[in-house]
């Protein structure tokens, strides 16, 4: 059973190429986490938001990261951080091209 993870916050930028080069690093720690299958980065400049859609293969590790990465997020000031966790159907998810490997 996958998990998904949605994270959003408020966010003023840098966007589009510059949020990649400001963030290059940290996702190349994040892509190390325990139990993560994959992570898609989302952003709004539109709206003043950033986060991120994660995959994980497990809800411990899904709820580990949520506190480990909220904190991380707090300490960079972050605030008004939202977060959701859900089961993922993947016999469903897999008509519809979803692909967790």
């Amino acid at each position: 059973m996958k998990y998904l993870l949605q994270i959003d916050f408020p966010y003023n930028g840098p966007f589009y190429h510059e949020f990649f080069e400001s963030m290059k690093d940290l996702a190349e720690d994040i892509a190390t986490e325990e139990g993560l299958v994959y992570k898609l980065w989302t952003e709004n400049e539109k709206t003043k938001e950033a986060g991120g859609i994660y995959v994980f293969d497990n809800l411990n590790d899904a709820n580990r990261y949520l506190e480990k990465h909220t904190k991380r997020l707090e300490s960079f000031g972050f605030t008004d951080i939202k977060a959701k966790t859900f089961k993922i159907n993947e016999e469903l998810s897999a008509i519809c091209k979803a692909s967790f490997y």
